[in-house]
Parts: structure tokens; C-alpha cells; sequence
């Protein structure tokens, strides 16, 4: 494992610097470009270029917006600092409080729990790093904001389509959000009736340098990427003046990744993460933008149940992360990811239609087994997805295989004849209180499923 690497690197490498960060005017975009140092090892330039036609809001406050600027950097430098977990974070790019630094070493700890366990790195999370600011306070100056209407993330998959049908009811005032866009997540969002102008798109570009680094052999690993949409969103619902922002994330993204532990490979999904960044920016920001989860109110199964009767997305949509690295984003039908997308609409569309989607039967492949049992709770660990919780894969398993019968392809008849687990909860009828969503946004739901079960 890494943790001689680790050591290693924290030694040679003490200090990382968040040295400052420039906007720059393109003319018909803005650009701004983040510092960061790691002392004695190199520096990197990554860059983020946002189109002005996207800003409408007429009363932008400068000290604000350059902080929205100088926050996205704090996440953003989670990625560079990762190569060599120097031991110091040195701020230098504007000011943040002794409460501030509690809230980001939190946030990279945890969002780097996969990361820290894939590479068998035992540190704490108040010996992960030092957080020193050397800047000086800024003060905002006091001003009204009024937001209208909502910013809605889009990923792609089943969970952001379903949050674009829920919306539909106020799509006069809805605006989508994509960073990096990918034709698929484009198609998504014009298949729900939104013309180019109406979706926001954001360019985010790496330091290579970064890659270079891996390539020698410095850490590398997951990072909390939600925690960056998050606060990009964020910069530009205030551009936008945008009242809420609205994201996707289910109620199973609360589930650990390594079950008994903190890690999960959704940390900046789930609620706890949710509820810190409203508190962070209620506080901070001090502006009246909301940021929750339309779905947090439900589970996978009802979210594919919904998703099931929404066929103009059913062969646009894609979830498979190997294949989002292809020249056109396909399914891979062999990763977690696919066959857990799989299995949730089993019991709604199998078989013609979910081959149609696929492109093959995903139970008929036998190279799945070990992941079938790893999202089912019966290996050592879950996948380091976003996949749902072991009740769900159990649940939608056992409705498909009572549907077939005993005609059962090869996986769904490996687990009948080994497990086949009972399940009491009715997932089509379980709605999680831990929520964010105001009353009418619940109502919403409540009656979109009430339609189907």
C-alpha cells in the first residue's frame, strides 16, 4: 500500500500553498485561473472559463463574487493537494476563519475517505493537515438578494431526468447547470425542452501537470467532486439570481461506502454533507440561495420507478463512468455502475427494453457475479459507485426474480439459489424525513409517484 509513500511525500513536500487566484476578461468570457504551489515540486494553473451571457443577475457585488471566486479554490486545490498530502495548507488567496478551517479539513477528510482507504493511508483527520490563513478579513458590503427560480444540475443519468420531469411545473423559471458537458447530459437536457440558452456551461480545465505527477507514481485517488459542483453551482445561481439550487442525490448516498466506517464514496452527496453547506454559506455568503436534493425525499427504487415511464430518455441517458471516458459516452455493461442501473429498472422494463437500452442482458453475464454480490451485501465491501443500498439492489432482485419465475438468466439464478434474502420494507411506500425540500417540492413527488403505485 501507500503509506510509506504518504509519509514520504509529507516529508519531502511539507507545504502547499493557495497562492492566489486572477479573473481575467476575455471579452465574451471571464476567466479565472487558480495558483497553486507545492513547494520544492511544482506549481499548478488550473482554470475555469464562464461564458457573460450567462450572467443576468443586474446587481453583482464585486467583494462577493471574488470570494464565491476565491471559495471554489478551496475545493478545487483538493485535487493537487492529494499527490503529496503535504502535512501544511498554507492560504494566502483571501481569508478564512479558525470555524472555516474546521469546515474544509472536515470536508477534505472525509471527501477523501476512498481515496485515504484505497491507498492504506492511517492518518487522522487532525493529522491530515494544517490549515494556516495569512490573509486579511474582508468585509461584504450590505446589500438585498432576491433570488427567483431554480438552478438544476444535470449528471446525465436516471436521477437528474427525474429531477427534470419533477421540475417541468416550473420550467419557465428553471435554468440547468453543467460543468464540463458531455453530448449525452446536453441531449437530457433539450429532451426536457431546454433550449441551448436556457443550460449553463461551465469549462473546467486541469493542470496537466497533475497527470504528469500520477504518472511518476505520486498519490492519486478519488476526490469529493459534488463538493465542487456544489460551490460552482453556487457562483452561478448568484449569477443567475437563482433562489434555489436543485440537485439529485438520493436518500442512499447517506449509506457508507466500507459499511461501520465513515468512508463513502458519496460523502458529497449525502445529507450531512448537504446540511454543511447550507450552514457554511447561510454564514459566509450571507445570501437567501437554498441548496438541497429534490430526491433526497426517496430511494432508488422509487426513483427508477418513476424513471421507467419517462421513455424519451430511455436511450439517451447513461450512467457508466468507464464509459464516459469513450469518444461518445456509451454503458460498458461490465462495472458496477451499469449492472446496478440495470437491476433497478429490472422489475419495470426487463428484458426487451432494458436490452434495447444496454444492448445485451446484463443477468445473462456471468463476468458480473462477483459485483452482483457486491451490491447485493454479500462480498467484503460495496463498490466505490454511486449505486444504491444493499435493501434496494435486494428488493428490485426479488421482484424480478418472483416475476420470472423459474425461466431465470444466469445471475438472477445464482442468487435465488444462494441467497434470494427476504426484505420486510416496501421501498415503493419509503419516504426519507431527512430532508431539505420545502413542502411544495414534497408534494411534487408524492404526486408523481402516487400515479404508479
Amino acid at each position: 500500500m501507500n503509506q510509506d509513500k504518504f509519509l514520504k511525500f509529507r516529508e519531502q513536500y511539507p507545504n502547499f500553498i493557495y497562492d492566489s487566484y486572477e479573473i481575467l476578461d476575455e471579452g465574451t468570457s471571464i476567466k479565472i485561473i487558480y495558483h497553486f504551489i507545492i513547494e520544492g515540486l511544482t506549481e499548478f494553473t488550473p482554470y475555469y472559463i464562464i461564458d457573460k451571457k450567462y450572467i443576468t443577475n443586474k446587481n453583482i457585488d464585486e467583494s462577493l463574487f471574488k470570494y464565491l471566486i476565491f471559495n471554489i479554490g478551496m475545493v478545487e486545490l483538493i485535487s493537487y493537494f492529494k499527490c503529496t498530502c503535504s502535512k501544511n495548507v498554507i492560504i494566502k488567496a483571501g481569508y478564512i476563519d479558525d470555524n472555516q478551517i474546521k469546515w474544509f479539513k472536515k470536508l477534505c477528510y472525509c471527501g477523501l475517505g476512498e481515496f485515504l482507504y484505497v491507498n492504506g493511508i492511517d492518518v487522522s483527520m487532525d493529522d491530515l493537515i494544517d490549515i494556516t490563513c495569512t490573509a486579511s478579513r474582508c468585509e461584504f458590503n450590505d446589500f438585498n438578494y432576491k433570488g427567483v427560480g431554480n438552478l438544476i444540475p444535470i449528471g446525465g443519468g436516471k436521477d437528474s431526468n427525474v429531477t427534470l420531469e419533477l421540475m417541468k411545473v416550473e420550467k419557465d423559471i428553471n435554468t440547468c447547470f453543467i460543468v464540463n458537458p458531455k453530448e449525452v447530459q446536453l441531449e437530457c437536457a433539450k429532451t426536457a425542452g431546454y433550449s441551448d440558452d436556457e443550460i449553463i456551461k461551465i469549462k473546467r480545465v486541469l493542470d496537466r501537470k497533475i497527470i504528469d505527477l500520477n504518472n511518476k507514481g505520486f498519490l492519486n485517488g478519488h476526490t469529493p467532486f459534488s463538493a465542487l459542483i456544489a460551490f460552482v453551482s453556487y457562483l452561478c445561481a448568484y449569477l443567475q439570481n437563482k433562489k434555489y439550487i436543485i440537485l439529485s442525490n438520493e436518500s442512499s448516498s447517506n449509506e457508507p461506502t466500507i459499511l461501520g466506517t465513515k468512508i463513502n464514496h458519496q460523502y458529497s452527496k449525502t445529507y450531512e454533507f448537504e446540511n454543511d453547506f447550507n450552514e457554511y454559506t447561510k454564514k459566509y455568503f450571507n445570501i437567501d440561495i437554498k441548496y438541497f436534493s429534490m430526491l433526497r425525499y426517496i430511494n432508488e427504487f422509487q426513483i427508477a420507478l418513476i424513471f421507467s415511464k419517462y421513455k424519451k430518455y430511455h436511450k439517451i441517458f447513461k450512467s457508466c463512468n468507464v464509459g464516459s471516458k469513450e469518444a461518445v459516452w456509451k454503458w460498458c455493461c461490465n462495472c458496477p455502475k451499469c449492472l446496478f442501473t440495470y437491476i433497478m429498472l429490472s422489475p419495470f422494463l426487463y428484458k426487451d427494453d432494458l436490452v434495447d437500452i444496454f444492448g445485451e442482458d446484463l443477468y445473462e453475464n456471468k463476468d458480473l457475479l462477483n459485483t452482483l454480490l457486491e451490491l447485493s451485501g454479500h462480498a467484503e465491501k460495496k463498490p466505490f459507485e454511486c449505486v444504491g443500498t444493499y435493501g434496494e439492489v435486494r428488493y428490485a432482485l426479488s421482484l424480478i426474480i418472483n416475476k420470472l419465475k423459474d425461466n431465470l438468466p444466469y445471475l438472477l439464478k445464482y442468487y435465488k439459489e444462494n441467497f434470494n434474502d427476504e426484505n420486510d420494507i416496501k421501498y415503493e411506500y419509503e419516504y426519507n424525513l431527512e430532508n431539505n425540500l420545502e413542502d411544495k417540492f414534497k408534494k411534487i413527488i408524492c404526486e408523481e409517484i402516487d400515479k404508479y403505485v
